[in-house]
């Protein structure tokens, strides 16, 4: 128990040091090129007749945390996804590789971080180059069991924030392109792992309930989603006009990238908000706190709005059900996401026969169990790559 708790407060520390750590200006935010000054973004000539999962570039890159390089190969690949309304899109996956040996085939862990923003320079592509990713210590989790990790911009090439049917689709041709890479050592029949928290609970969540009929060739063996915003109404509820309703308005912006039909129901002040925030990371997002989407809409309640109600069901979870096993964990006491909305998505899975094993912590609020959640969900999915038979709550 000593050593458990030796190593929560030692990742818990390691957190917060990224999170509070400014990199060296003359480190890689000088030497690399953001996304739309980098030629690699670009969208590969004829990628539109590509199946899903192509690889259409590739190039070798150095992953750093804190400035300092980690022992692991790395490499990033573009390859050919598919947006909201089904149609191609491309997108930047970066993949990485321990050095050390695994003992059978090594699984390959597709990791999701909480990018919740609306600009190119906040993808963990990016971050993770430039020593500006804060979840580092979490995938990393992953990369010290030997596992092959797998880091997917899944927003896509319009950085669509809260648009889970794009970002679950990027999610498994994020997988796809990897498992096709050599240099991953994988193969088809490979092992895989999906997880992520809050807004990474969501693409997370999207892929797992997506793989079934979008890549069902994938061996998927489980999924860890926490803080999961499976219903984005409720959500927005939550946070409008609160000390997070910058990330929520954020979100609505995001949704509009993939739905712009949306765009009806922002007024003119509204139209200024969207210039405003247009290319924000999740950081910056906390000037708009206590703002409500009511003062950038003539609606006195935009959610309630027809389009709005259209959008925000297609986009919520639980009208299918993962294949995989599932294991979900949430605060009751989350102040962004609320605690029915991860209940009510695990009662529509468990419902349809999925093996979902649900956590309710009681000792946390919504960014603790960020970290006080991931030891049990690296757990889990270490269980499930090992064979053993899936936990069930239902």
């Amino acid at each position: 128990m000593k050593s458990r708790r030796k190593a929560l407060v030692a990742l818990v520390v390691s957190l917060g040091l990224l999170a509070t750590a400014t990199p060296p200006a003359s480190a890689a935010t000088t030497a690399i090129p953001e996304p739309d000054q980098d030629a690699f973004y670009q969208p590969a000539p004829g990628y539109e007749s590509k199946t899903p999962g192509t690889v259409l570039k590739k190039r070798a890159v150095t992953v750093t945390g804190l400035g300092i390089p980690l022992p692991v190969k790395a490499f990033q690949l573009q390859s050919r996804s598919t947006d909201a309304k089904n149609r191609p899109v491309t997108i930047v996956s970066t993949v990485i590789v321990p050095l050390t040996p695994y003992l059978g085939q090594r699984p390959l862990l597709s990791y999701q971080p909480a990018t919740d923003s609306l600009g190119d320079q906040c993808n963990p592509s990016y971050t993770l180059r430039t020593g500006l990713e804060k979840e580092i210590p979490l995938l990393a989790l992953g990369l010290v069991k030997g596992w092959a990790v797998v880091v997917t911009d899944y927003q896509g090439p319009r950085d669509a924030y809260g648009a889970g049917r794009m970002e679950g689709q990027a999610v498994l041709d994020g997988i796809r392109a990897t498992l096709a890479t050599p240099e991953a050592g994988l193969s088809s029949r490979t092992k895989v792992g999906i997880w992520g928290y809050s807004g990474g609970g969501l693409a997370s969540g999207w892929a797992a309930e997506l793989q079934p009929t979008y890549a069902p060739e994938l061996n998927l063996v489980g999924v860890a989603s926490g803080g999961t915003p499976a219903d984005l109404a409720a959500a927005g509820r939550q946070m409008d006009g609160g000390p997070f309703a910058g990330l929520f308005l954020a979100a609505a912006i995001g949704v509009t990238r993939e739905y712009p039909e949306l765009l009806t129901i922002f007024n003119a002040k509204g139209k200024q908000l969207i210039a405003a925030m247009d290319d924000l990371c999740v950081t910056e997002e906390a000037l708009y706190a206590f703002h409500s989407v009511k003062q950038y809409s003539d609606s006195p309640d935009p959610l309630a709005e027809p389009i709005a109600r259209q959008v925000l069901t297609i986009n919520k979870m639980g009208a299918n059900a993962p294949k995989a096993p599932v294991y979900l964990y949430h605060s009751k006491f989350d102040e962004l996401i609320p605690w029915a909305v991860g209940k009510a998505v695990n009662d529509a899975w468990c419902a349809k026969g999925t093996k979902v094993a649900f956590s309710t912590d009681y000792a946390s609020e919504h960014n603790i169990l960020a970290v006080t959640g991931a030891p049990a969900a690296v757990a889990y999915l270490n269980a499930r790559f090992l064979g053993f038979t899936a936990p069930s709550t239902c």
